[in-house]
């Protein structure tokens, strides 16, 4: 047959069922049916497309029934129309199971149609109901029982089968993904329903009933009354879960509405906030009074106008409101706080936060945008935060470690410096850690996990706590480093503490150098007078107690200014350090040596037996005689030593330091003899000594000083070339006494400075009525140099008496240039100025040096006394006469010779070709007006 003839006769055998074999009433019936349940399927499925979680499976299930009982229905109702001239029944297990088919079929093309997304989900909702109403249909007719054999047309099941699929994708297609109009769900029912109407006679017109053979009706098959009746009761379920449905439908409407209403007032009754949503595009579309009040416009204002406005215009060329939207999106969430602006212009300090709003199907339909008003708590947050950086700026830069813990002893806040100052890890002192967990840590960094360092924790825990709770305030703490740390504890009034905690190791060290320094000498490191003195008192109490002796001992070096003069201040820096060291180093039990200041020492020793304190001598005298190296030269410093015995030489600690300087001074002058014991008679002769001082302070005052002059030759003319004034003192009660002893008592108590100004003057008012070119020499003292203004008062004498300038010859010792060297260059070249000649003082004895006559501008050399005594006996004193004569003719600076007197010294002078002499050989020093003849001669 060809496929025309047989798709003719195929059309005629569905035609002719439906005419024929079918009640057209009935099968109206079925259609209006089918109508109906498909579309409550649509709406069922459609508000389960639009919901979430449980109520989508309720729809789903409800859209399952309903649509399920509704296509049985159709079926059967069909079925019941269908009389093919023969009885017929319906076994019950398959009709039963052609129900859940539909059921099943339902269920899943609605959960296909919901899950997926645009043409997949039709696809597969319209697959998954075709095939799934066509199997219904077929369970359906294999429950059909006949007298007689059923023949199946495969060709019209196969077009059953795709007329079922395809018109059920198209249905589902109308639906438009559940957004379409009410009039495409229902053309979606609509062709849902034709679908299964045509799938249904075409399936019909498949079939042929053969009559005969052994097929009967069996007993439990159903009967048309019996469907008849199951069909009203399905028709009755199918309504009632409409009713249902459509009651919660009605319900979750109602609540949403309320909801939604509530929302409304919530967001309308916040006016803190100001919430408002926006279109995708950043069109506001509602206004709450919150934003109203925020911004100053209204909802009519607004509403329809970008929420760029809000943004400054920099902002807005900047692309900021669009960035934020974009951010929102890409995020789920956009939070971030800056200027906004308000209708009349103002600014205020915002907290912004927009999230985007999706429908059901994850469609973007907006954003919801919240803004609240920040500006005061931005300014209290700024000024929190620049309180709480200066105070962590505060905390990080103190030299001081801080920590502090809660009454639960848990830690609080530290600084970086309390990690340093313990040697704690980086990061490891945080926040909620406990006083005892940190301790421990600390000693277990040092000592390793074991009992030794649990054991110094525990020690060191308990006795912190022990500590603070009985209110002492500091304490410290011994690092193994061997650093010291100052805690000071303040106690919390809820029972936490804050304490500091400070590295005092260096002021510890700084405190105990003072204190040592306080009491000791700063150069060599022993002990001082003070502390000398405090150690002296307190021998003596313990020999009062004891009936010992104690022995004061005071030394003075014999030649440290001549080192310190002629090898400088850093030898003599040398000689003390050493001689301090050599004498620590020899002491015993009960003996201390101090230096008092300057070359004097002193010491001290307690003992019971002469024995011990000779033997401390010889040891002391030993070591002041020891060699010492100093960059090449050997120096044997040397010293004077005096001893005062309690109780013999005094019984309180001044008497014995006085009598063992009048030893130690004995011992100085006396030749061959370092060391000399306080003997009364020293102390007569100190007081002898304090009794001339105090008279040579009256002794101008009372005309008891007087002058005597001594003539000065040309060795080579023996023509008078000027007089050496000397000084002289008639004592009252003692007569004559020789400036030897005089001159040196008021250098140290300084009347040596009014005694030398008035010989200065009587000196040059006797001088100016000699011939012109006859000088008068005046010796100056180095007091007089250091303590006074030596030109000044020499400018003022010249000018008062009239004597010229150049008839004045000063004489200076080398001793008193070395004093200060600096002071003494300024005043000579002062002198020099004004016309004075200076002549250098027994030179040749003590410190004569060429670099001392080659700094100082001296216009004379006078060649000391000692030298022509012993010219006519010693060879040695000739030469060093020579080396002074030739070496004053290589400077070009006259000599002249002291203590001339014989003529067998004048010849060896004149021989020499020395320029001037005096001495006895040419007069005693008298008074000027016995000097006539001289002066006479000179003419």
């Amino acid at each position: 047959m060809s496929g025309l003839k047989r798709m003719g006769f195929l059309m005629f055998a569905i035609a002719y069922c439906l005419t024929y074999q079918h009640d057209l009433t009935l099968v109206l019936l079925a259609a209006a049916l089918c109508l109906v349940s498909n579309l409550g399927t649509i709406l069922f499925l459609r508000s389960a497309g639009r919901s979430k979680g449980v109520p989508r499976w309720i729809w789903l299930s409800v859209a399952g029934a309903a649509g399920g009982f509704g296509i049985w229905s159709t079926h059967f109702v069909a079925m019941l129309a269908y009389d093919p001239g023969i009885v017929v029944g319906y076994d019950r297990d398959l009709t039963l199971i052609s129900l859940g088919a539909a059921f099943a079929s339902t269920f899943v093309a609605g959960l296909a149609a919901v899950s997926l997304a645009g043409s997949q989900a039709n696809i597969a909702a319209g697959l998954a109901f075709g095939v799934g109403v066509a199997a219904m249909h077929f369970i359906g007719m294999a429950g059909l029982q006949v007298p007689g054999t059923i023949v199946w047309d495969r060709y019209l099941v196969v077009v059953a089968l795709i007329i079922s699929a395809a018109m059920a994708t198209w249905g589902f297609t109308l639906t438009k993904n559940w957004k379409g109009s009410n009039w495409s769900i229902l053309a979606a029912a609509s062709a849902l329903s034709l679908g299964i109407v045509l799938m249904h006679f075409t399936a019909m017109g498949a079939l042929t009933i053969i009559e005969g053979g052994a097929n009967a009706i069996e007993p439990q098959a159903l009967s048309k009354p019996f469907l008849l009746a199951t069909i009203l009761a399905v028709s009755i379920s199918m309504l009632a879960s409409g009713i249902s449905a459509s009651i919660i439908a009605f319900r979750a409407a109602r609540q949403a509405s309320a909801s939604e209403t509530r929302f409304e007032l919530l967001l309308q009754g916040v006016t803190d906030y100001a919430i408002y949503m926006l279109d995708p595009s950043g069109i506001v579309t509602n206004w709450n009074t919150g934003a109203e009040r925020a911004k100053g416009y209204s909802a009519a204002e607004i509403v329809g106008q970008s929420f760029a406005r809000f943004y400054s215009e920099e902002d807005q060329r900047n692309g900021l409101p669009q960035r934020a939207l974009q951010s929102a999106l890409a995020n789920g969430r956009f939070e971030a706080e800056g200027l906004r602006f308000r209708k009349d212009g103002s600014s205020f300090w915002a907290h912004v936060v927009i999230q985007p709003v999706y429908d059901d199907d994850h469609h973007l339909i907006g954003y919801v945008k919240i803004t609240r008003d920040i500006t005061q708590a931005k300014i209290d947050g700024d000024r929190i935060r620049e309180v709480s950086r200066n105070l962590d700026l505060a905390l990080e830069n103190m030299s001081q470690g801080i920590s502090m813990f809660d009454r639960n002893e848990r830690l609080i806040l530290a600084n970086a410096r309390y990690s340093q100052l313990f040697g704690f890890p980086e990061n490891f002192i945080r926040p909620g850690l406990a006083y005892s967990e940190i301790v421990r840590s600390g000693y277990q960094i040092v000592f390793g996990d074991g009992d030794a360092a649990d054991t110094r924790a525990t020690d060191h825990y308990r006795r912190h706590m022990a500590t603070m709770r009985s209110g002492q305030k500091t304490l410290v703490h011994q690092t193994t480093s061997g650093r010291s740390i100052l805690a000071t504890f303040n106690v919390l009034a809820d029972g936490g503490w804050v304490t500091t905690f400070e590295d005092i190791t260096e002021r510890l060290a700084r405190e105990e150098k003072i204190a040592f320094m306080a009491k000791h000498d700063a150069l060599t490191g022993l002990p001082n007078r003070p502390t000398f003195n405090d150690y002296l008192s307190h021998q003596l109490t313990i020999a009062k107690r004891l009936s010992s002796k104690v022995a004061v001992i005071g030394i003075d070096l014999d030649k440290f200014k001549e080192i310190n003069d002629q090898m400088g201040h850093v030898a003599g820096d040398f000689v003390l350090s050493t001689l301090a060291a050599r004498l620590n180093g020899i002491l015993r039990d009960e003996e201390l040596v101090a230096r008092l200041g300057g070359d004097e020492f002193a010491a001290v020793k307690r003992f019971n037996d002469m024995a011990e304190l000779d033997d401390f001598v010889a040891r002391l005298e030993a070591t002041l005689m020891e060699k010492m190296d100093f960059e090449g030269h050997h120096i044997v410093p040397g010293a004077s030593v005096g001893v005062a015995l309690y109780p013999e030489a005094g019984e309180n600690t001044e008497t014995l330091l006085a009598n063992a300087d009048l030893a130690m001074y004995r011992a100085k002058h006396e030749v061959g003899r370092n060391v000399c014991f306080y003997e009364e008679s020293m102390d007569e002769a100190s007081r002898d000594r304090r009794r001339l001082a105090r008279d040579l302070w009256t002794a101008i005052e009372r005309d008891q000083m007087y002058l005597h002059y001594q003539v000065q030759k040309s060795v080579a003319t023996g023509k008078t070339t000027g007089y050496e004034v000397l000084l002289r003192w008639n004592h009252p009660e003692r007569g004559n006494i020789s400036p030897v002893d005089f001159i040196p008592i008021a250098e140290e108590c300084g009347a040596i400075v009014p005694i030398g100004e008035w010989v200065l003057r009587e000196a040059c008012r006797e001088a100016v009525s000699w011939k012109d070119d006859i000088k008068i020499a005046v010796n100056i003292s180095p007091i007089q140099i250091a303590h006074a203004n030596i030109a000044e008062l020499v400018r003022a004498v010249l000018q008062e008496t009239g004597l010229p300038a150049s008839r004045l010859e000063l004489e200076i010792t080398e001793s008193s240039i070395i004093v200060d060297k600096s002071k003494a260059l300024v005043a000579m070249r002062a002198l020099k100025q004004q016309g004075v000649a200076i002549a250098i003082d027994d030179f040749g004895t003590g410190y004569s040096s060429l670099e001392t006559l080659r700094s100082f501008p001296f216009d004379k050399i006078k060649l000391d006394r000692s030298f022509m005594n012993e010219v006519e006996t010693s060879q040695e004193a000739k030469a060093v006469i020579r080396s002074i004569l030739a070496l004053g003719r290589g400077l070009s600076i006259p000599v002249l010779a002291e203590g001339v007197e014989t003529l067998s010294q004048l010849e060896l002078l004149t021989s020499e070709g020395c320029d001037e002499a005096q001495g006895y050989y040419f007069g005693r020093p008298a008074r000027m007006e016995k000097q006539a003849a001289a002066l006479n001669t000179a003419a």
